[in-house]
C-alpha cells in the first residue's frame, strides 16, 4: 500500500515513533498489511518481506504489541510496532528507541457506572463527571484509549486492573498524558510513560503510549 497516499503519517519526535492514520475509506485494508506497510515505508525494506509475530514470547497469547522479527534497525535492534482498528479507521505507529502499544475507543454517551468503576481511578472518575456531557464522553474514551495503549505497550504482565491506575486528564494536559498514580506491576518505569493522543476521524479517540 501507498502510505503516503492512503493516510496521515505523524511524527512524535520526542518519541521517535511514527503514526500513521486511515479513515473514511469504504474498504480498510487490513491490519497486517497497513502494519507492514508502514515498516517497510520508515525501513526501506520491502513490505513482503516484513515479518509480524502476534503471538505473547512469554505465554504465546495473542496479545500486547506485534513482533517484529524482521527487518532490523540499523543498530540490530527490534522495531517496535502496534495497530489499533475501529470500524473505518485505523491507527499504526512504529519506533526504534521505545516500546509502545496503541489503543483506540468510540465515545459513547454514558458506558455505565459499572463499568466506569472498573476501567477508571476514583479520582478520574470525579473529575469526569465534572465535565460538561458533551466533552465527557470524548474524554472518557480518550482515557480508555490511553490505558489499552499502555497495557498493549508493556505486554505480558499480571493482571492490572485499569482502575488501580490514575492517568491525567486530556485536554487538560496538552494532548501528552502521564501516569499520576501508578501500580507496584510497573515498578518506576511509569514515570518514563507518556499517552500521545492522535486525531482519528468519526466519534472516536486514538493514543499512542510510548514507554522511555
Amino acid at each position: 500500500m501507498d502510505i503516503s497516499a492512503d493516510g496521515e503519517l505523524i511524527e512524535l519526535e520526542d518519541a521517535g515513533a511514527r503514526v500513521l492514520v486511515l479513515g473514511g475509506a469504504r474498504r480498510q485494508p487490513a491490519a497486517d498489511a497497513v502494519l507492514r506497510g508502514l515498516i517497510a515505508e520508515v525501513s526501506g525494506v520491502p513490505a513482503d518481506d516484513v515479518e509480524l509475530v502476534h503471538a505473547c514470547g512469554v505465554c504465546g497469547a495473542r496479545h500486547g504489541r506485534v513482533g517484529i522479527p524482521y527487518p532490523l534497525t540499523a543498530s540490530g535492534a527490534s522495531w517496535f510496532a502496534d495497530i489499533a482498528v475501529s470500524g473505518d479507521a485505523t491507527v499504526a505507529a512504529v519506533a526504534t528507541r521505545h516500546p509502545l502499544g496503541v489503543g483506540m475507543e468510540t465515545a459513547t454517551l454514558d458506558t455505565g457506572d459499572v463499568i466506569d468503576e472498573a476501567a477508571f481511578h476514583a479520582s478520574e472518575r470525579a473529575a469526569l463527571a465534572d465535565l460538561d456531557p458533551a466533552r465527557r464522553a470524548l474524554v472518557r474514551a480518550t482515557l480508555w484509549a490511553r490505558k489499552t495503549a499502555l497495557l498493549r505497550a508493556v505486554g505480558h504482565t499480571d493482571f492490572i486492573e485499569p482502575s488501580r491506575l490514575e492517568l491525567s486528564i486530556p485536554g487538560d494536559d496538552g494532548g501528552t498524558g502521564r501516569i499520576l498514580r501508578s501500580v507496584p506491576e510497573f515498578g518506576s518505569v511509569w514515570r518514563q510513560v507518556r499517552f500521545h493522543d492522535v486525531p482519528v476521524p468519526g466519534n472516536r479517540a486514538a493514543s499512542v503510549a510510548v514507554i522511555g
